[in-house]
Formats: structure tokens, sequence, C-alpha cells
């Protein structure tokens, strides 16, 4: 069979366990506090939300990593034996949590949870686990790939990450290619603020190379919903005529019909829209009056 398009390659069968007592435990950082947090309880096989929302006084936290450094896995021992009353927790808990604990630094992760973490006649058991990698570690892990879900991610946002772009789809219908993650949140502000709707996150980056301006416009076009596209870029350590060599590079390869928005300023930016205007394109140099003809055009001038 397919989910969403994706064949099943295989299947997961798990034990029948005979569960006695159900905990959750996990592993997280505590944003507030800037710490790496355990937070253990004895209301397993719930979501922790609900946990803290009904029940938070079963709900017990101890610092793994903080200001003073790393707890010890003598300390964390002495915590379980002091906050819970049930023996095996108190006996096989420290070692299962600090194991816990040493995944989450080894492999920089986000989280790393079981629940429930179930109490059987054999002991305790990880009966289900999730764990969650910190997007920023993950390139410094290359034995997690194979961890990787494909059906995760839309095609267009796989293809993006094989180019190296960060690509995000979403469902309105201007195509956005800027550079830089802050300057691209800006811009899709800004249209949503005059009246159109973005397509999508993409983040060329820094890189000069006009092979990615040709492989995100690529993956762009893919989108049957766009009605225009729009190309915002601040040029700092991205060179503005690298852009709009890739730019031409694009309209010389691919088959463009839509009508393409491009604001073009920073390093070298006046030789960019040079070679741009005599290749009959146009850039001009203020991101609001770029923003506002996209909409129109993607709006048929039909603006909020």
């Amino acid at each position: 069979m397919t989910v969403k398009d994706f064949p099943v390659k295989q299947i997961l069968v798990t034990e029948l366990l005979g569960i006695q007592a159900e905990y959750y435990a996990s592993i997280t950082v505590e944003r507030d506090s800037k710490e790496i947090v355990l937070i253990v309880s004895e209301a397993g096989g719930m979501d922790i939300e609900d946990i803290a929302e009904k029940m938070p006084q079963l709900i017990r936290t101890f610092t793994m990593y903080g200001a003073g450094g790393e707890s010890s896995a003598d300390e964390l021992s002495k915590w379980l034996s002091s906050s819970f009353r049930d023996k095996i927790i108190r006996d096989q808990g420290p070692a299962i949590m600090w194991n816990m604990h040493k995944l989450f630094r080894d492999k920089d992760c986000s989280l790393v949870e079981i629940n429930p973490l179930a109490v059987t006649a054999d002991g305790l058991v990880a009966a289900d686990a999730k764990i969650v990698f910190d997007d920023n570690g993950v390139p410094g892990h290359p034995e997690l790939d194979r961890f990787q879900n494909p059906e995760e991610f839309t095609a267009d946002e796989l293809e993006a990450r094989r180019a190296g772009l960060s690509f995000v789809s979403l469902t309105g219908e201007i195509g956005c290619m800027v550079n830089g993650a802050g300057l691209a949140m800006a811009t899709m502000d800004c249209t949503k603020l005059q009246g159109g709707s973005p397509a999508n996150f993409l983040d060329v980056g820094g890189s000069s190379n006009p092979d990615k301006v040709l492989n995100a416009m690529r993956i762009l076009l893919k989108n049957e919903q766009l009605k225009a596209i729009l190309i915002n870029i601040f040029g700092g350590i991205t060179r503005c005529d690298d852009v709009a060599e890739g730019i031409i590079l694009a309209r010389e390869k691919l088959d463009i019909t839509l009508p393409i928005v491009i604001r073009l300023i920073g390093t070298n930016d006046r030789k960019g829209r040079k070679m741009l205007s005599d290749a009959g394109l146009t850039a001009v140099e203020n991101m609001t009056d770029a923003i506002s003809k996209a909409v129109n055009l993607a709006t048929g001038g039909a603006r909020r």
C-alpha cells in the first residue's frame, strides 16, 4: 500500500506487554532556565502537556546540566530514591535515565522521551519512545541519515535539501526566493501585509553560486499554484551579479512563463541590475516596491 504517495517499505511489529504500571520519562531543554532537565512522572501513557494541566503534582524534574555543570549519575540515583516510592524505579531508573541523558548529549538531541516507561514482571521496559534530533546538530552526525523519514517532507523540500537550500512548502501563490532566513521571514510577512500569500519559504543562503539560483528556480516552478515569483536579494556575502547570472541562466534553461519580480541591492548590485537589464529583465532596489508589484501581479490588482 501507499501512504501519502509513499510506498510502505517496512512494518513494525511490537510485543504485547503485561504492563503493571506506567511512568513517563524525558530529557529535554528547559528554555527559561537554560538547563537540560529530566522530567519523570507516574502518569505514563499520557502527553506531558495533559499531565502538566491536569496533574501537575505528579511531575518531578531534575537538572541534568545547568549553570553549575553536569549532575552525576550518583546525584541522579539519590534524587530518584528520594522522589519515588516504587522500588523498581529506584533500582533500575538511574541507569536508564543516565543513558537517556548520554544519548541526548552525544547525538545533539532536543528531546529523548520514553512514554510509557512500563513496569512489567521482567522489570522496566521502554514500551514506546521518541527522539527528536536538533536540526542544527544533524550535519555532524551522518550516522543519523538512515533514521530520516522522507514522508515528513514534500518532494520539493527533499530536493531542496539535496541542493543545499532551506525550503518549506506553504499554500500561497507567490513563489519567494530570498537570501537569509531573517530576510525571508520579513519578505513573507510583508507579502501578507500587502494582501498576498507566499507559496513557500526559500533561503538560498550566502552562497554566490549561480547554480543555487537555478536549482531554487527549478523547485519553485514545480508548484502549479504559483502566479508570480518574487526574488529578494540583499547582497552581503552574496554577490548580486552572481545572483543575476543565476536568474539569467534559469530563464535560458527553464520554461518560465510566470512574471518575475526582482529586488537586488548590496554587493555588486549595479552590475547585477545592468546584467538583468541587458537580458530584458528589471530589478528594483526597494523591497516594498518589489513586494507590492508581485502581489499585484499575483492577485490581478485585487489587493486587500
